[in-house]
């Protein structure tokens, strides 16, 4: 074929997705990761020996009503940041992505201090890229272009 002729394939279109779109994805795929390493944390033996005894293997927390209760809360927020990030204004949304992303990023480096099962931090550092992908999408977030009214 010479540089005049063209492909008798035509080409595909690759739409630029919303931004909300690919934040709400993003988290999405964050508690999928999540989820997982919790549910294969639960398959291990010192783990079900300790919530036998009532313990947080390692950690030696209380399995009680507020444990349980701190731990549903620290699950509902990236899980409500999905319908947020679809929903919220733009100008809410943008930094309460930023800020959520990088906080739990730091909770999830904090939490992988001291595990020694190769699992944990590949799950972790899957959790910590979507994150700081969340982060830097938000962070990047494209301005308008049409002029602010102000007003009267």
């Amino acid at each position: 074929m010479t540089a005049t002729q063209t492909s008798s394939t035509p080409s595909r279109q690759d739409q630029k997705v919303n931004v909300k779109v690919v934040t709400s994805g993003l988290w999405v795929a964050m508690l999928f990761v999540f989820a997982y390493v919790d549910i294969f944390t639960a398959l291990r033996a010192d783990v079900i020996t300790g919530v036998l005894g009532g313990k947080v293997a390692g950690a030696g927390f209380d399995i009680n009503q507020s444990f349980l209760v701190l731990t549903t809360v620290y699950i509902l927020v990236p899980a409500l940041m999905v319908p947020f990030s679809l929903m919220a204004p733009a100008r809410l949304n943008r930094p309460v992505n930023v800020v959520v992303s990088i906080l739990y990023a730091v909770s999830v480096v904090a939490a992988a201090i001291g595990e020694t099962w190769a699992y944990y931090f590949v799950g972790s550092v899957v959790e910590v890229v979507l994150l700081a992908a969340i982060a830097a999408v938000a962070w990047s977030w494209p301005r308008s272009s049409a002029p602010r009214q102000l007003a009267a």
